[in-house]
């Protein structure tokens, strides 16, 4: 390329090959690229992310500055970083959901493991069972709906960023086959946080089911995040689930909160499945007794009230945190939610 003057539309042309992981597009198609300027050899521009505390930021200014670095004739890179307005959102936010190719799926059932309380063992409960079902032969996958604190990626000890095509993503799947989406697959550390408003939350859950290449599934998993906000509201109104899974705790204040999250369920229509009652007791690894560290459990209470069942009482188990944290859960007995199992495949097949 020596002898071409450089150009804007040299420029350009380089950062078209830049992709933003979160639209799956290119910058310069996604209107992040401004007032570009090229002077002496210097390339300035203003480089518009729809916010600043995106998880994506360093590894977008990184490749955009190294395509243009690339650049014959190039002495210098000088990037503005700025914030999109609120209108730029909505409007860009628009634009790609009226242009998403959406990929060919076929996923038989939807469950979403809900409880409105945080800390009970969601995402330990959708992993088991997923494991669950996949040992009955079925295929399944997760969907990480916990956009700002995803765990599940952690219990399976899956890493890496997902391969994706024009079409959409493509999901990571475990050792034992099980297909994972979950945002911490796009961050360059696990913990970093995803400081984002609802509408960015929102739209990443569309993503992940709009854009993902799930393929043939007889089961998807929805994970949901604590509380009946955004991200719950998005999963049960524009996804279709089929049933709600719900788990609590023995104590009296988790059956308030969870009863919130039922209620929400009811008044979108969406069947609630049964209960599963978590860290309900403890087993003496010396003497086999097993204890109610949380005192007198208020779960059947609860299921009483909503006319369901409890499908199953888990163990607090240290043995089992053990495996989650190592990223071993793929080892965890699942005699304990064959119950769970067999009420899902009774009443959705």
């Amino acid at each position: 390329m020596e002898g071409i003057p450089l150009s804007e539309e040299m420029v350009l042309k380089n950062l078209k090959e830049v992709i933003d992981p979160e639209l799956n597009a290119s910058v310069v198609d996604l209107g992040m690229v401004r007032n570009l300027k090229i002077q002496d050899g210097i390339v300035s521009f203003d480089f518009t992310l729809t916010t600043l505390k995106c998880p994506f930021r360093e590894t977008l200014v990184n490749s955009t500055r190294k395509k243009i670095e690339g650049i014959p004739g190039v002495k210098e890179v000088r990037i503005n970083l700025r914030e999109m307005t609120e209108d730029d959102k909505r409007e860009l936010f628009k634009e790609r959901f009226q242009e998403e190719t959406i990929p060919t799926n076929q996923i038989k059932h939807v469950v979403a493991i809900m409880s409105g309380k945080g800390g009970v063992g969601k995402s330990l409960v959708t992993s088991l069972l997923a494991l669950s079902l996949q040992k009955a032969g079925k295929k399944v996958g997760i969907l990480d709906a916990d956009i700002t604190g995803p765990s599940i990626p952690r219990l399976f000890g899956l890493k890496g960023f997902p391969e994706a095509s024009e079409s959409g993503i493509f999901p990571l799947s475990t050792r034992e086959g099980l297909k994972v989406i979950s945002m911490n697959f796009f961050l360059e550390e696990e913990g970093k946080p995803v400081i984002w408003r609802g509408p960015l939350i929102t739209k990443a859950i569309q993503q992940f089911w709009s854009d993902v290449h799930w393929g043939d599934l007889d089961f998807l998993l929805v994970d949901l995040p604590p509380g009946t906000a955004d991200a719950p509201l998005t999963v049960l109104q524009s996804i279709p689930v089929d049933g709600v899974i719900l788990v609590t705790s023995p104590q009296e204040l988790a059956s308030v909160i969870v009863r919130k999250a039922a209620e929400m369920s009811r008044e979108l229509g969406t069947p609630i499945l049964g209960i599963v009652e978590n860290m309900s007791y403890f087993t003496c690894p010396h003497c086999g007794k097993e204890t109610s560290l949380f005192g007198t459990s208020h779960a059947q209470e609860l299921a009483n009230y909503l006319g369901v069942k409890i499908l199953t009482r888990l163990p607090l188990s240290p043995t089992w945190a053990e495996l989650a944290d190592s990223g071993k859960s793929e080892e965890i007995p699942l005699d304990l939610f064959q119950p769970i199992r067999e009420e899902i495949l009774q009443k959705l097949g």
